[in-house]
């Protein structure tokens, strides 16, 4: 299942949730504040495309950095 990232429209909280389904979203609420106003966040993908010259720092892109801000 995927996992998706939201911000609450409430509180401005970045949360993440698994959702089945897309129709699954509509049933996320924020974990902060329990709000059903929330947003699906853009978040940068976990993968990395091969290349022998490639200028993204070694890490950027893994999809469990805590440097990401998100828990």
């Amino acid at each position: 299942m995927p996992i998706y990232e939201f911000k609450c429209q409430e509180c401005s909280t970045m949360f993440e949730a698994i959702c089945s389904s897309c129709d699954a979203v509509n049933d996320v609420v924020c974990k902060k504040c329990g709000s059903k106003k929330i947003k699906k966040a853009i978040s940068a993908s976990s993968y990395r495309v091969s290349s022998t010259s490639s200028r993204i720092p070694s890490g950027a892109l893994s999809g469990c950095s805590s440097k990401s801000g998100f828990s």
